[in-house]
């Protein structure tokens, strides 16, 4: 199965680092235009069901998108992850999850993670260039992949690969990609073809 974590497109709450550029609602616009290419790519890699795991839960936006629409539950994006494969693992063999911030992950990318995972990876990584991953599958999760991880930061990579080798897990890194944050990234982003209807933004 794949989960889709997302962050609701509300102006003024999501890709702060873009507001300079895009503005508030233009940011938020690209939000739901991203989560919609993740949801995209989770249900073109045939990997089993997708779910779209959105915070705050809004269904305005999701509801005509074909995919099962779950809450994030978790004091921070760690804990959530980890609570959201868990569930998973109690229903699956295994689970991918993919963030929306990285519209080059292609549907191949999830299906090699699948195959590693059933050849007898215990996790899959997809590392990020700014030191992050955008994607994680795994037949087993610990809490100890997740807390005290400086998330957002340029280590989250690095730190998770020392719990890895610490637990003793086989794990399996994909190519590496690069996601959406700075205004930098937004020259990248032209280059791509994205759905040219806009999803609409919200504003709380």
């Amino acid at each position: 199965m794949v989960i889709v974590f997302a962050r609701a497109p509300l102006a003024g709450r999501v890709k702060t680092r873009l507001v300079p550029r895009l503005g508030e609602w233009g940011a938020a616009r690209l939000q739901a235009r991203l989560t919609r290419q993740a949801v995209r790519t989770a249900l073109a890699a045939r990997c089993g069901e997708v779910q779209l795991h959105v915070a705050p839960r809004i269904h305005a936006l999701w509801k005509s998108w074909g995919v099962a629409l779950k809450s994030q539950h978790g004091r921070d994006l760690g804990e959530r992850m980890h609570h959201a494969l868990e569930a998973a693992l109690r229903r699956y063999s295994a689970a991918l999850l993919i963030g929306t911030d990285c519209p080059v992950l292609r549907p191949q990318d999830l299906r090699l993670a699948a195959r590693l995972l059933r050849g007898g990876c215990d996790v899959v990584l997809a590392p990020v260039e700014d030191g992050g991953y955008a994607l994680i599958g795994a037949r087993r999760v610990s809490r100890r992949l997740f807390d005290g991880i400086a998330w957002g930061e340029s280590g989250v990579y690095a730190q998770t690969a020392e719990r890895l080798l610490a637990l003793g897990y086989r794990w399996r890194a994909l190519r590496s990609v690069w996601d959406v944050d700075r205004p930098a990234d937004l020259e990248r982003l032209r280059s791509l073809r994205f759905p040219s209807a806009q999803p609409p933004a919200f504003r709380r």
